[in-house]
């Protein structure tokens, strides 16, 4: 008879391995005759040292257009260091052509023509009041004004000397004079005032005619008076006389102030409120 004999342990993992798990385990093996190792290492051995020429190349160049660059910069920068003082000095030169103008504007901006004030004076003259003589006298105390206080023109003292035929036409004279434009009405006053003496008409002696003194008497000259007023100039701006200036016939005058004007030189500005007139202090009989 036969026996089956079976042998289970053989079916276990662990006492015996499946010979395809240790089969597929099996490490490959290198030949000697392979070659690719090698020309890997050469590869590398060349790319790399290429590489950092070719990036040291690369900052070559760059580091030289950065050179130019900052070449190019210093040249911009020196022109405009040259720009920047020829503006500088265009700027100095406009402000002192301003002061300039603004210099020469102010005085013909403080200007008050003779011509005008006279025209004024004669215009304001009563009838019966005769002109001697029209002075003018620096004083700054008459126009109110110190020299250490201002540095604008000082306006002068005027004195006006003639002879009227009666006190009230001195004081009539003194009230038209206070009303001008050109004079500080409370800078005119009458400084003095006197009542002359008689005189009488002196003819002349014609050739060929006598003349009894006992039979003709020569007529008697009413009596004037003498007198003398002060007044001072006034600091109003002359831009600010314009129609004034232009009615009493100082045409060049206002012609360069409305040039001025126009320029800018001279700003237009409000007219100021009339200086108050002072307390009538008018010529008295003695």
């Amino acid at each position: 008879m036969y026996s089956l004999d079976v042998n289970f342990l053989n079916d276990r993992p662990e006492i015996k391995p499946d010979k395809r798990r240790s089969s597929g385990g099996r490490k490959p093996s290198i030949s000697s005759d392979d070659r690719r190792p090698l020309y890997l290492g050469v590869a590398a051995l060349v790319f790399f040292p290429t590489l950092a020429a070719a990036l040291l190349g690369i900052l070559t160049l760059r580091n030289g257009d950065l050179e130019k660059q900052k070449a190019d910069l210093e040249i911009q920068l020196g022109n405009l260091e040259t720009e920047k003082k020829n503006l500088s000095k265009i700027q100095e030169d406009a402000k002192q052509a301003t002061a300039e103008a603004e210099s020469l504007a102010s005085v013909f901006n403080q200007i008050k023509p003779w011509s005008a004030m006279t025209q004024d004076i004669r215009d304001r003259l009563p009838s019966t009041v005769q002109l001697a003589s029209i002075e003018q006298k620096a004083d700054p105390a008459a126009a109110g004004i110190t020299p250490a206080a201002s540095t604008t023109p000082v306006s002068g003292r005027i004195e006006i000397k003639g002879t009227a035929n009666s006190f009230n036409d001195v004081n009539d004279f003194l009230l038209t004079l206070q009303q001008s434009n050109f004079l500080r009405a409370d800078q005119t006053k009458v400084i003095s005032a006197e009542l002359g003496e008689e005189r009488t008409l002196q003819l002349p002696e014609f050739p060929g005619v006598k003349r009894e003194m006992g039979e003709f008497k020569p007529p008697r000259l009413p009596r004037r008076v003498s007198f003398a007023i002060a007044t001072a100039i006034n600091d109003v701006p002359a831009s600010e006389l314009i129609r004034e200036l232009d009615r009493k016939g100082a045409v060049g005058l206002v012609t360069r102030i409305e040039a001025l004007k126009e320029r800018g030189v001279i700003s237009e500005s409000a007219p100021k409120s009339p200086t108050p007139a002072a307390k009538p202090d008018g010529a008295k009989k003695p």
